[in-house]
């Protein structure tokens, strides 16, 4: 599609003075993971002809990181479709046929997905003990009631007493002990098990919400994500596929690989030495001085443009707002990033040579008998290992081998990373020989693990509401610059996508792309006219 003539009477017009005229608008989208390729997705296959796309790293997906071993794929990062009905995520993995090999027990209903719904759960303590099937089912049960009122208090707007600290950790661990403690039937030993319970469910709860804690998470605003109906899927080929057919449509040539971003200069700040920089740097067309935005890269490129997607997560805002955009971004933005919680989830991957698990075991619990009066689920750093809720059992084991998929979450997750494949392989090794009560476990014959949060590029696994935040901060975090509405002010000249900004579904990969899309509808509604011209 050639560019249409823009005309306007009025040097005022912000398109105007913006594109000057006889050309398209130039969008640099900054990150080619799930929001950054579903936003240039659609802003092509919308007319948009000026689109580039840099990526820091040295592949795209960003959060979603699949990994071939043999004949398997594991998933470091995304790896469940979160329900169905609706989800953008889904109906690209069904069209494409992603989930024709996906087995009945890798659709899960359940709200907390393991990586099979088939077989049982083991509730293991630290003195080599199974927790009786009846405790483990009764416990469930009680606290999975506590959880849904967690969620009555956004969606049924209940007020929040001061002894929840407005944290659903807080208020989960008070209502559950009290129940347990007052249960007339249950001996004092089962009573014990069942308080101890309390913080092996929080760290799992923890990991799903990608927080330290529970208690950092905001009672109040906890029920305001949105489950979409439907079983979950995992991809038996690899998440990484989903990303593949979004960007089949996009020309390699938009999309920069190892190009990281050094600054954002928006709302006309350039000075002119930058703007001749990037002409004497650049094979620009006539009209690119006066450019609303340049992307500075670290390779000290400047990229002229008159919109930029934002799609870099939470925890690169939180660590590099303040560098990343010139002028700063205003006060309430900046709040919003401060309020909102992003923290690291990460896996360990175990392979063995043969399963010292039975049969009908789908993930291995690790309940510490010494937790069950503990406030605080942090821990000193040489106990980091105390931070590992589980280790799921990968189905089938005729695709995946004998392998478990560890969970650990927060501070810990972070001292893991720094530690070497050799050190957290013995660990986890020496943890199931204690939990088992079966000191003959050998080592694993390999590891495979993620570090969400020490890379540079991602600083955290997803984003959750934090005490103190709201929905209305992912409001503030989504809503583009510059905020004043001025005939002689480009509008949109930075936006911003990612799973962070999605107001009902952050944390997850449809928020991830429902988000792109987003910003890309913006423009393209912005620029209707130039799109709907005729050739």
């Amino acid at each position: 599609m050639q560019s249409c003539e823009i005309s306007a009477d009025s040097t005022d017009d912000p398109l105007s003075s913006g594109l000057r005229r006889k050309r398209q608008p130039r969008i640099v989208v900054i990150g080619a993971g799930l929001a950054g390729l579903s936003a240039a997705k659609a802003l092509l296959e919308s007319g948009f002809t000026d689109v580039t796309v840099l990526e820091a790293t040295d592949r795209i997906g960003g959060r979603v990181q699949s990994v071939q071993i043999g004949h398997a794929t594991f998933e470091l990062g995304a790896t469940w479709i979160h329900g169905s009905h609706g989800n953008p995520v889904y109906h690209l993995a069904e069209d494409n046929g992603l989930l024709e090999e996906t087995t009945d027990s890798e659709r899960s209903v359940g709200r907390i997905s393991l990586y099979s719904k088939n077989g049982v759960a083991y509730h293991l303590t630290n003195n080599g003990q199974r927790i009786p099937k009846d405790v483990v089912e009764e416990f469930s049960d009680l606290y999975n009631e506590v959880y849904n009122l967690t969620q009555e208090f956004f969606q049924r707007g209940k007020p929040v007493n001061a002894e929840s600290q407005n944290s659903v950790g807080v208020f989960t661990r008070d209502v559950v002990r009290k129940r347990v403690k007052a249960d007339p039937d249950d001996t004092e030993a089962v009573k014990r098990l069942k308080l101890a319970m309390i913080q092996q469910y929080l760290k799992v709860e923890s990991c799903e919400s990608s927080s330290h804690s529970m208690d950092e998470v905001s009672l109040s605003e906890f029920g305001e994500w949105t489950e979409i109906p439907g079983a979950h899927h995992v991809i038996p080929s690899g998440f990484i596929k989903i990303v593949e057919i979004l960007a089949r449509s996009i020309p390699k040539s938009v999309i920069q690989l190892r190009k990281p971003v050094k600054c954002i200069h928006w709302n006309q700040s350039v000075s002119k030495e930058i703007e001749r920089v990037a002409d004497h740097n650049s094979d620009l067309p006539e009209g690119n001085k006066g450019s609303n935005v340049f992307v500075e890269c670290e390779d000290c490129e400047f990229i002229p443009a008159d919109h930029v997607i934002v799609t870099v997560s939470l925890g690169v805002l939180k660590k590099r707002h303040e560098s990343l955009f010139h002028p700063r971004l205003p006060e309430e933005k900046v709040m919003a990033i401060e309020k909102l919680g992003i923290n690291t989830t990460d896996k360990i991957f175990l392979e063995f040579e043969e399963p010292f698990w039975s049969s009908e075991c789908n993930s291995i619990q690790f309940v510490w008998e010494d937790e069950a009066e503990s406030e605080s689920l942090t821990y000193p750093e040489e106990l980091w290992y105390k931070k590992i809720c589980s280790f799921d059992v990968l189905y089938p084991p005729e695709r995946y081998g004998h392998v478990l998929s560890g969970w650990i979450c927060g501070e810990e997750a972070l001292i893991m990373e720094k530690c070497d494949d050799e050190t957290v392989a013995e660990t986890c090794t020496e943890m199931l020989r204690k939990f088992t009560g079966n000191p003959n476990i050998p080592k694993p014959r390999r590891i495979l693990r993620s570090s969400w949060g020490s890379n540079p590029y991602f600083r955290g696994s997803y984003s959750y509401t934090q005490v103190g935040s709201s929905g209305a901060d992912v409001e503030k975090l989504a809503k583009p610059l510059p905020y004043a509405e001025s005939s002689k002010t480009p509008p949109m000249q930075v936006m911003f996508s990612g799973e962070a900004t999605h107001r009902k579904y952050y944390s997850t990969t449809h928020g991830a792309v429902l988000s792109g899309q987003r910003e890309a509808a913006r423009l393209i509604e912005m620029y209707q006219d130039l799109l709907q011209c005729p050739a």
